[in-house]
């Protein structure tokens, strides 16, 4: 697929712009995948493409976190086995079947998702109880999400964010980073089974990787310097956003 050089440009701004905000906030994706089915690509290598430039920028953001001490690799195992087996089933599957049934339900369970950070008395600061052991928690939710960001993906980091606050009591400056480091094992899982399934555009998805580290990079340094008082904001945003497309998109285009 030939591209001008003025469109490379524009791609790869795009993956710094969502490399920044899918760092602090989740929903990258929602800013990367518009653009490259603009372009011309088909779903699925839009897809597929979309996980090899996201995974630049998730890789970026989760070794500024574990770089700066916000989060360890070693607390994070079970969550990585578990969403790496999700995202798998996931990718595989949506290769095989429509996702149309998914995108239903999903701008209701970020409704949801966005009024429980709204209204939750200060979800941002210290820690809380965790209502769910945290092998069980990462065996549901690992699964789930995994399966969900391959089959689908929009507002994954959203939902990773809100299960860690609810479910494991985490500040969500931990909650953020740990959503990092998911995003990044269901991306990369998820992208291979799509290069198996020879849908990625290369040129596209490297141009936009390196927007994705810079933008990452960026990001995540600016999320562990401000901590709760950026991250709560531009995370009510996003998903606030991120409804009303999703809306639009499945019930009023």
């Amino acid at each position: 697929m030939d591209l001008s050089f003025s469109l490379y440009i524009l791609l790869f701004l795009t993956g710094i712009a969502a490399g920044f905000v899918d760092a602090i906030a989740g929903g990258g994706g929602l800013i990367t995948l518009p653009v490259l089915l603009s372009v011309g690509l088909p779903p699925e290598v839009a897809l597929g493409t979309n996980k090899l430039q996201g995974s630049f920028g998730t890789l970026s953001a989760s070794y500024n976190y574990i770089k700066k001490g916000v989060v360890k690799i070693n607390e994070n195992r079970a969550g990585i086995l578990y969403t790496l087996i999700g995202a798998m089933l996931g990718a595989w599957s949506v290769q095989q079947v429509s996702a149309g049934f998914v995108e239903d339900l999903v701008p209701v369970l970020l409704l949801v998702v966005f009024l429980y950070t709204l209204f939750t008395k200060d979800p941002t600061g210290g820690a809380a109880s965790p209502k769910l052991p945290r092998h069980l928690f990462f065996f549901i939710f690992g699964l789930g999400l995994g399966f969900y960001d391959g089959f689908f993906g929009p507002g994954t980091g959203s939902f990773w964010t809100a299960a860690l606050l609810f479910f494991l009591g985490l500040n969500i400056k931990k909650a953020s980073g740990m959503t990092r480091i998911m995003n990044f094992t269901s991306n990369i899982v998820a992208l291979a089974v799509f290069i198996l399934g020879n849908n990625v555009l290369y040129s596209v998805g490297l141009c936009m990787a390196g927007g994705q580290i810079i933008g990452a990079r960026l990001g995540s340094s600016l999320a562990i310097k401000k901590g709760a008082g950026l991250i709560r904001p531009l995370f009510l945003i996003v998903v606030f956003l991120t409804i009303l497309k999703l809306f639009y998109d499945t019930y009023l285009k």
